[in-house]
């Protein structure tokens, strides 16, 4: 793995290396497409590193687990909202995910939160598009941008993203012919999330491309692991049943499962409670 990384400090000014870092992301954009995917435990980290992913994105408490399954990817930390409700929260949470290991931040906050941490040189990833925690204010979970006028709207807060200083942007259900069309005018790397081909970097939810739950529509699952969870909860009812069963039968334990004494050592032992 070291052959493929580089050699960086940690915010915590700690030596270790990274896949990419930020400086590359920006490097990659209309000459490579990127993946990113999200990991919150070590399992998840660890089967996206393997798998060739570029790069994370995991809850902010969830760094430390994220790193020792994927010690070298480039990892943002999300803050969410009803978790740092304060400027002071936000820029506390998004210096301690970056001790923590993580490399950038990603926030759904107003523009001048996102340039309090770009001030601090914190790459920060905004969110564009469907916000769902805002969705409200859209009517409800739909695409936006499906019409000329929102479209250039969303164009607009692209701009005013990237003057308060964002790296990147988690661009979320825009019609796909609007995403490629913004995404070569605007310096951040856009993150499609349900938002076509155009973006710099495809995002999908680990949960989704593994099959683990009903997908929302944007997003394709390539495995069923919902499958095999069931086989699992099937599996686990009927080792249990089992279990109830054979030692109400008699049937368990049996010889294999039993410690055995030494006749000698049995004879000796019962003579004596005899005695």
């Amino acid at each position: 793995m070291e052959q493929d990384t580089k050699p960086i400090y940690t915010w915590d000014a700690k030596p270790s290396r990274r896949n990419l870092t930020a400086a590359d992301i920006r490097s990659c954009k209309g000459v490579r497409k990127l993946t990113q995917t999200t990991a919150n435990t070590v399992e998840e980290a660890a089967a996206a590193a393997d798998s060739g992913i570029d790069m994370l994105i995991c809850g902010a408490a969830n760094v430390e687990l994220v790193r020792q399954g994927a010690p070298h990817h480039f990892l943002t930390a999300a803050l969410t909202i009803p978790d740092y409700p304060t400027d002071e929260d936000i820029l506390r949470g998004a210096l301690e995910a970056l001790k923590n290991g993580a490399d950038s931040v990603m926030t759904a906050r107003r523009l001048a939160v996102v340039e309090m941490l770009a001030n601090e040189d914190i790459p920060v990833m905004g969110h564009l598009g469907l916000v769902p925690r805002k969705s409200t204010w859209r009517g409800g979970l739909r695409a936006v941008g499906r019409t000329a006028e929102e479209a250039l709207a969303l164009m607009q807060d692209f701009r005013d993203l990237e003057n308060a200083g964002a790296f990147s942007v988690e661009a979320e259900v825009i019609p796909a012919e609007v995403m490629s069309a913004i995404s070569p005018r605007t310096g951040l790397i856009t993150v499609s999330l349900g938002s076509g081909p155009g973006g710099d970097v495809m995002y999908l939810f680990q949960n989704d491309i593994c099959g683990e739950n009903p997908l929302p529509r944007h997003s394709r699952a390539f495995g069923n692991l919902a499958a095999l969870a069931d086989q699992v909860a099937l599996e686990r009812r009927a080792a249990l049943a089992a279990f109830r069963a054979a030692s109400l039968d008699g049937s368990f334990p049996g010889p294999a499962e039993n410690a055995r004494i030494p006749t000698k050592e049995l004879e000796a032992f019962l003579a004596a409670l005899e005695r």
